[in-house]
Parts: C-alpha cells; sequence; structure tokens
C-alpha cells in the first residue's frame, strides 16, 4: 500500500471515528418547551434559537463508557382529575434498545421511544435513514443469494 493509498485510508477513517464521537442532538422537554412538540415546525434560524442542541459526550456524564446516542420520547400521560397531556422529550441516550422504536405501555402513561444515531435525527417521527439503508442492504443481499 503506497504512502497515499494509508494516508487517504487514514483520513476515511477519521471521518468515522469523529461521527462517532460527537452526536448532537436535540435537547427538549415539551412540559417547559412547546417547541419541542414538533422542532421541525419551525425554520432552521428559528428552531436553533428556541430549541437547545448538545454534544452529548460534553453535556452529559457518561455512566461505563457506552456511545451516545439520539432519542425522542413522545408520551400520553394519563391523569384522573383533567385531560391527559402529550409530551414530547428529545435527548441524549446511551443504553441501546434492540428495537429502533419500541411501546412503553403503563397504567399512567402511554409511550413510544426511538432512538437514531446521526445528528439532529430526534427531529422527526420518521424511522432512521441508516436503518432504512441496513434493511435495504439486507434485503438485497437475500434476494442475490436466494438465486
Amino acid at each position: 500500500m503506497t504512502s497515499l493509498n494509508k494516508l487517504v485510508s487514514f483520513f476515511i477513517i477519521s471521518g468515522f471515528v469523529s461521527e462517532a464521537w460527537c452526536i448532537r442532538c436535540y435537547y427538549c422537554n415539551s412540559e417547559n418547551n412547546t417547541a419541542c412538540l414538533d422542532v421541525n415546525a419551525y425554520s432552521e434560524d428559528i428552531r436553533s434559537r428556541i430549541v437547545p442542541i448538545v454534544e452529548c459526550e460534553s453535556a452529559i456524564p457518561n455512566p461505563g463508557g457506552y456511545s451516545f446516542f439520539c432519542r425522542k420520547i413522545s408520551q400520553t400521560i394519563f391523569h384522573s382529575h383533567r385531560e391527559s397531556d402529550i409530551r414530547v422529550t428529545r435527548g441524549c441516550g446511551w443504553m441501546r434498545h434492540s428495537q429502533p422504536c419500541y411501546r412503553d405501555d403503563n397504567t399512567d402513561h402511554l409511550g413510544i421511544s426511538c432512538q437514531c444515531f446521526d445528528d439532529y435525527c430526534n427531529s422527526s417521527d420518521r424511522v432512521d435513514p441508516s436503518t432504512m439503508a441496513i434493511m435495504f442492504c439486507f434485503f438485497a443481499g437475500v434476494l442475490y443469494f436466494w438465486r
């Protein structure tokens, strides 16, 4: 391998490493910031001023050296004495679940938690594009070897 090839390989690998160590996520709770309910309802300029963004690795203590990711939790909180609340929490996570999204049904709330692994990916209701790419590659591989 020539020196130029080694240098190019180093920069490519470095790009992946920095991406893995510096994930940025929206960090808010609709209880005290109504913009958190739907951050995409605002232009990028306004959104950057009213919805906080954090670099998870520097904003949150890392309990055990896990890799951070972004998370969005949507909850319907039931109250016996008044109408239910809809609450959205966006932030960082460190304990991965086996599913990209999962339900959390309880007597006092109904929730859906989704995890994603790209900067600002906890802004939407859509499935993480990298998850879709992995699924596409898997099914393409199955079809290729099935023949």
